[in-house]
């Protein structure tokens, strides 16, 4: 099994309001990238996401945490999802800092 890939972004804007911006931003990205990628599960229990995804017809699933000063997501890919596992890590990383850039 591959290894998961992981992406740690930090932040400035404490647990609530990181929470509340990327539950409300992740819609934005849906749209934006819904021609490539399918959320076949999202649920949301506090500052913690579970999901899983359909990319180009494979499924992925992950975990997102959310804390005080930082975003950890994990995401488990499939064996063919994998060539392209640095491109996905440098895309979440890019999103989720605009998500949560002070504003």
């Amino acid at each position: 099994m591959p290894q998961p890939i992981t992406v740690s972004i930090p932040h400035r804007l404490g647990q609530a309001e990181a929470t509340r911006r990327l539950q409300t931003g992740l819609s934005s990205v849906r749209s934006r990238f819904g021609d490539k990628l399918t959320v076949m599960e999202e649920t949301w229990t506090g500052p913690h996401l579970d999901f899983r995804v359909a990319v180009m017809g494979q499924q992925a699933s992950g975990r997102l945490d959310v804390v005080e000063d930082a975003v950890h997501l994990e995401v488990q890919l499939p064996w063919l999802l994998h060539v392209v596992a640095e491109k996905a890590k440098a895309l979440i990383d890019r999103q989720g800092r605009i998500l949560l850039e002070k504003k």
